[in-house]
Order: C-alpha cells, then structure tokens, then sequence
C-alpha cells in the first residue's frame, strides 16, 4: 500500500511508515527485547540510524547481537555470530529479563485490546479455535518484566479488538490498578506503532489513546480501522514523513533477507 509522499518527491509504504516511526522510538533506550519479524527489523533499523549503541537481546541467548542482514528467526546462526555475550534462553529469562535489566521489550501481535492486552495462541474457542497462532514464546515474560514495553502491528478491526479472547501477553488487564495487584514489576505497553499512527494508554484509564498520526492519515481512518470507539488525545501529533536516509537504510536492510 503507497504511503505517501514528502515534497512530491519521496514515496513510502505504509508498513515503512510504521517501521520507522517505531525505530524513532528506540532512539534513547539502552536494551531491547526483541521479537521476530517487525520488531526485529524495526529494532536493527534504530540501532543503524538512531542508537549505535542500543543493545539488542534475542531469547535464544544471544546479548548485543549485531546481525549484518536481518534474522529469519530467534535461531538465527547470524545473531550467535555477532553477539557481544551468549547464554541459554533460561539464563537470558532468569538473569536479564526477569530481574528488570532490560529497558524495553520490542513485541508484535496476533490482537491486541484497548488495554493493551495480547493475544498470539488461537482466535475463537480454545478447544475448538477458528484459527490457531503461533503461541506464546517469550511474549508472557517480555511483556511483564521489561521496564516497558512498544507493540507494532498492523491496523484492522480484526487486529485491534475491544477484548481479546484470549491473554498471551498480559498488558493492563481490565484497566489502572491490575498490572499492581498481580506485582508486574513493568510499566507494561507504553506504546502501540500501527501502519496509522501511534497509540499510547491514558494515564488515568489505562486505555488505548490515539495520540499520533501518520502523515496522510485520518482520525476516521484510524476509528474506522479500529474494534473499539477510539479516544483521541487532546493534543493529536502528525507523525514526521520518513526521510530519504531512513527509507535508503530500511529498503538495504530488507534486501539483505531477500538476498539471504
């Protein structure tokens, strides 16, 4: 799908949109959990463009991964390769992640509800499901002991639902208080980057908030793209178009996969 353009001269996808907007986000975090596919392509654009020195840790072991082409998967030969530091995914769990030294977690989404609550194990009844996803992983985890944690996904009614059927990845339960009276030591989703903007949780609710678009992008678009009424903050931002250099390095990097 065509994005848009900056100055009639450059185009851009949606989903390159999106994936730059949540590279920007990395800029100023020291250590990122990383999940495959967008949050793994995302995450290596941020630490080519944005942060040199942003850590990036897969739960396969692998600490300060430095891959010249993008990962097919956590089992990637290319992050063992590169890392700084290796170690058993029990020991990146019990000695990284779950005593908080992990800034931010970097997760997708099968669905995803106004409180930020994850679904990646079956759409429809739990015996019986319409469709099966790929599982949990790391997800529970990530999402309740990083410092805080960024979801991308892609924006339909489907995708984003008023309540998931299922909680993989808990975000904030039923609202303010529940993340709390479960002792999540994290601040849980701080953000959610979509191919139509951002949004981020309401300091009082809890609830999902549309606070930024993307360039070309309605407030409709959004609500209408979107399986709850959609609150929009106050003070709505338009997100900055990519750049020529944000583009040139996020295309040479999907090359890399294609080329591998």
């Amino acid at each position: 799908m065509t994005g848009g353009t900056t100055g009639g001269t450059i185009n851009w996808t949606t989903d390159e949109m999106m994936t730059i907007a949540a590279a920007r986000g990395l800029a100023e975090t020291p250590t990122c959990f990383v999940g495959i596919g967008l949050p793994s392509t995302a995450a290596n654009l941020a630490r080519r463009l944005h942060n040199p020195e942003l850590v990036l840790i897969y739960e396969s072991g692998t600490l300060g991964a430095k891959p010249g082409r993008l990962p097919y998967s956590i089992g990637d030969g290319v992050l063992a390769e590169t890392a700084d530091a290796l170690c058993s995914s029990v020991e990146v769990f019990n000695y990284w992640l779950q005593p908080g030294r992990i800034a931010t977690g970097f997760l997708g989404a099968a669905q995803i509800d106004r409180y930020a609550n994850i679904n990646t194990t079956v759409i429809g009844d739990y015996e019986r499901p319409t469709v099966r996803l790929p599982g949990a992983g790391g997800a529970p985890e990530i999402a309740t002991s990083c410092r805080e944690v960024v979801v991308i996904v892609r924006q339909t009614p489907r995708t984003l639902v008023r309540t998931v059927g299922f909680v993989t990845s808990f975000g904030f339960g039923r609202g303010t208080g529940d993340r709390e009276a479960l002792g999540l030591p994290g601040a849980g989703p701080q953000a959610v980057i979509t191919d139509l903007g951002i949004l981020r949780p309401d300091p009082a609710t809890c609830e999902l908030t549309l606070t930024d678009v993307h360039p070309g992008v309605s407030v409709e678009t959004v609500r209408t793209a979107t399986g709850w009424d959609l609150a929009v903050a106050p003070e709505l931002r338009v997100s900055e178009p990519p750049t020529a250099q944000e583009l040139d390095v996020l295309r040479a990097l999907e090359a890399t996969r294609r080329a591998a």
